[in-house]
């Protein structure tokens, strides 16, 4: 599922295994008491991520949902040639900000 670090306003969540059907809706859950808890900014690395479904992209959309909706915003650090390929051939691509670089997506959220 995921740890949490957290660096300022931002909180890094470090998903890792699978992103699925099966664990979709208790990301959904812990995600939304994150952002509900007044942590709003959230980096999801997602370097430890061996493959994603479409429950899996929909806590991504649901986060950015509630994060944006809350003041904040969500940025995805780290994808893997699989993930990236996917978030890119459903578009996510478009409305999420992409990072390499941990430190540059943490400036970047805490602005």
């Amino acid at each position: 599922m995921f740890t949490r670090d957290t660096s300022g306003p931002v909180e890094i969540l470090r998903f890792h295994g699978t992103l699925d059907a099966a664990v979709a809706g208790k990301l959904r859950k812990d995600v939304k008491e994150i952002v509900a808890s007044g942590r709003a900014k959230l980096l999801f690395d997602l370097a430890a991520v061996t493959f994603v479904d479409s429950s899996g992209l929909s806590v991504f959309v649901t986060a950015l949902n509630a994060a944006r909706a809350a003041g904040g915003d969500v940025a995805l650090l780290n994808l893997t040639k699989d993930v990236r390929s996917l978030i890119e051939l459903t578009r996510l691509h478009r409305i999420f900000t992409i990072h390499e670089d941990e430190a540059a997506a943490i400036e970047q959220l805490s602005r």
